[in-house]
């Protein structure tokens, strides 16, 4: 086994970083529904950088769920998905209290470390490649 080299660990790649162990990130869709003018009374830029204050947030392009805009996705780290997590897909959160609620999950580690709270239930849908077959 090659020497590890000085002021780093032995650890599975992509598990931790300079700053500790990586965290869960965010996905959030911004564009034609979801982030967009579309869903009215709600601030994008200020629900993003809440999120983004949280973990790291990516911007993506249409998430084809847009029944459900504004739509964020909690993607496990790599501790929550050796524990078998997957993703979490949220509609709806056109509240700044899911925002609240969803920040506060990924601090506290998302899927697979930390239970999610019951009140993100009333947001969970099902993405679109898992639909049934209508």
């Amino acid at each position: 086994m090659p020497a590890t080299p000085p002021g780093r660990t032995t650890h599975d790649a992509g598990t931790e970083s300079a700053a500790g162990p990586v965290p869960c990130r965010l996905v959030v869709c911004r564009d034609c529904c979801c982030g967009s003018a579309k869903v009215t009374g709600v601030d994008h830029a200020a629900q993003t950088e809440r999120l983004r204050a949280a973990a790291p947030v990516r911007v993506s392009d249409c998430l084809d769920v847009c029944e459900h805009a504004n739509v964020v996705v909690v993607q496990p780290s790599a501790e929550g998905r050796t524990a078998g997590a997957r993703p979490v897909w949220l509609g709806l959160v056109n509240d700044p209290d899911a925002t609240e609620d969803i920040a506060a999950w990924a601090r506290a580690g998302g899927p697979g470390v930390a239970p999610r709270p019951d009140i993100l239930d009333l947001y969970a849908i099902t993405p679109p490649r898992r639909r049934p077959a209508s």
